[in-house]
């Protein structure tokens, strides 16, 4: 029984269980996405939040061009580029026996400095942010100080009073603990079982106390939990309701239009957006997602892909559920290749603030993740990590649906000839490379 219901009395009303239930690769597109006009209000947060988050990034810019010399190139500003994808395009036109039409596009937060992952984004911010209270706060610090002066021993004295505890699949505690540690904080990762070895690794380089669990990323999350409530010095980053996470990720909107209009791509009613972001618990994707609505509008589709084995946001929005009921639930195991995206109870912060600005869900198979990514070497030259691929079959089910979705919303032929399909690269060039080879091994194995 399932929240007293049988499997077949939930597959009776939420047909699309039965096929999540058999690992079915699988797209559903939400009839209940909404105008942006109506839907923001369901987040609770406004362009305002946004540019307050941008604003303290800058102010710190200063401090991460000293502390990471890698920053230099960009001024201290944590960004990616895009690449078109004009080899892929073609391949996967023949790979999914169908015509790709628009231009396909890649956004590396796969190559972000710091910790090389998507993580780069909320997970640094929400490290800086705690940082900027507690130093203004003890009058260490002014907003009209240049926070180069945070670069010191003083300063890591300071902040090796308190402690920063998260629980992770992988990259974010990456970024919390590589950060956390730069400052001078004592970090505690705990590490769920599908974590990458060579992830632990860095981070205990780093001097970052990694805690390793047998169990998946909800207890890690909840041991981290408990060590904070524990402790009045300890700062807890909780990856499922994190707003301060949330809004460090959705900074990436408005660079993300500077961007595209640098690149002459236009973005209206006319020539569509749409942007295919890999899911494991939520926020990254949700608060990038939130972002782009505030940067494009009505103009943009965001649609999440998640593994096969752990479907956790397309069952909780599908289901109107959200963090009531996880894939374990339905006896899906929650096991992937795709460690960052092995979660198995979504963020119900993240479901019920976007369910109405997003406009679909799909699924990958680890195998497809591993095809892929040969796929992108072989023709890109990316070396990316196997969730960071779950983008990639986006525009094939966009163009290929038969669920009337792009008729619900209005996008035509010709609009869609015009479109540009963005897939979110979250992470990859700091795997190793032996590491990496074997990812590829497997997936030329997979190809032929």
């Amino acid at each position: 029984m399932i929240l007293g219901r049988t499997l077949e009395s939930w597959c009776a009303s939420y047909p699309l269980i039965r096929d999540l239930v058999a690992l079915q690769e699988t797209t559903w597109f939400n009839p209940g996405v909404a105008p942006v006009a109506q839907a923001l209000a369901d987040v609770g947060l406004t362009s305002a939040d946004v540019a307050d988050a941008s604003a303290r990034l800058a102010r710190f810019a200063s401090y991460l061009r000293r502390a990471f010399p890698e920053t230099e190139c960009s001024a201290g500003i944590i960004e990616s580029d895009i690449v078109p994808l004009e080899h892929l395009q073609p391949l996967l036109g023949e790979r999914y026996v169908q015509a790709l039409n628009g231009a396909l596009w890649l956004k590396r937060d796969s190559h972000l400095p710091i910790s090389g992952s998507i993580k780069a984004r909320g997970g640094i911010y929400e490290v800086l942010k705690h940082a900027e209270d507690l130093a203004l706060a003890k009058g260490l610090l002014t907003l009209d100080d240049d926070y180069a002066l945070l670069h010191s021993d003083s300063a890591r004295a300071f902040f090796g009073q308190y402690k920063i505890a998260v629980g992770s699949t992988g990259n974010l505690g990456m970024s919390i603990g590589i950060m956390g540690a730069a400052l001078g904080f004592n970090v505690t990762v705990h590490m769920s079982a599908d974590a990458r070895q060579w992830k632990k690794d860095k981070l205990r380089a780093h001097g970052v106390t990694v805690v390793e669990y047998e169990s998946d990323y909800s207890v890690a999350v909840a041991q981290g939990r408990q060590q904070a409530e524990s402790d009045p010095t300890c700062h807890f980053v909780d990856d499922e309701n994190s707003v301060n996470l949330f809004l460090g990720y959705a900074v990436a909107g408005e660079r993300l239009k500077q961007q595209l209009a640098a690149a002459k791509i236009t973005v209206d009613a006319q020539h569509p957006l749409f942007v295919y972001l890999p899911c494991g618990v939520g926020g990254a994707p949700g608060g990038v997602a939130f972002g782009l609505k505030l940067a494009f509008g009505d103009a943009v589709h965001c649609i999440f892909a998640e593994p096969t084995h752990s479907p956790c946001m397309l069952l909780g929005v599908y289901t109107g559920l959200h963090d009531e009921v996880s894939v374990q639930d339905f006896g899906i195991d929650n096991v992937t290749a795709a460690d960052g995206l092995a979660v198995g109870r979504a963020s119900g912060f993240v479901g019920k603030a976007m369910q109405r600005l997003l406009d679909g869900f799909y699924t990958v198979s680890d195998e497809e993740m591993y095809s892929l990514l040969a796929l992108m070497e072989r023709s890109e030259g990316q070396r990316l990590e196997p969730s960071a691929l779950a983008g990639v079959p986006g525009i094939a089910r966009v163009q290929g649906e038969q669920q009337g979705y792009r008729a619900r919303i209005g996008l035509g032929p010709q609009a869609m000839s015009n479109a540009t399909h963005l897939v979110w690269a979250t992470g990859g060039n700091m795997v190793p490379a032996d590491e990496m080879d074997a990812y590829l091994t497997k997936g030329r194995e997979l190809l032929g």
